[in-house]
């Protein structure tokens, strides 16, 4: 289900169902197109995407398609903004081990949180874990004079 606010966000509401998950950062990518983020941007904002609708899919709703996905973003020339809300009991973010730590860098799970901060400008988990916020705030671009 997609319901466009009047503030101009969107809000999706998904089943657990990686295909839908896929369509929906398709949607939201064109979006992003549409307001002429570059490549680099979007790819960035792509995969923490992806990361955090997965976990949610995975690890919130634990692949339950009778449980949702709720989704809320809106795109600006400045800033994209994006909550994502899953129906788990949620989990604490300080119990995640260090991906750069010796004993985890061959596991070939838990970098999504740690891909998530490093391509967006803030990454928030709101208590009790099962809500996430994230935004991406674009570099002004300074005119430069010639001549």
């Amino acid at each position: 289900m997609r319901t466009r606010l009047q503030d101009g966000s969107f809000e999706f509401v998904i089943p657990s169902d990686l295909n839908e998950a896929r369509r929906l950062q398709e949607f939201i990518e064109r979006q992003l197109q549409q307001c002429h983020y570059e490549d680099k941007e979007i790819f960035g904002i792509r995969l923490a995407l992806e990361e955090a609708i997965v976990n949610a899919i995975k690890h919130g709703n634990q692949m339950d398609r009778g449980k949702k996905v709720h989704v809320r973003f809106r795109v600006l020339p400045e800033r994209f903004d994006v909550g994502v809300t899953d129906e788990g009991p949620g989990y604490d973010p300080g119990d995640v081990p260090d991906p750069l730590a010796d004993e985890n860098l061959e596991r070939p799970t838990g970098r999504g949180l740690f891909l998530m901060q490093h391509y967006m400008t803030e990454v928030v988990v709101h208590p009790p874990g099962n809500r996430l916020t994230m935004s991406k705030v674009r570099k002004k671009r300074i005119a430069t004079a010639t001549g």
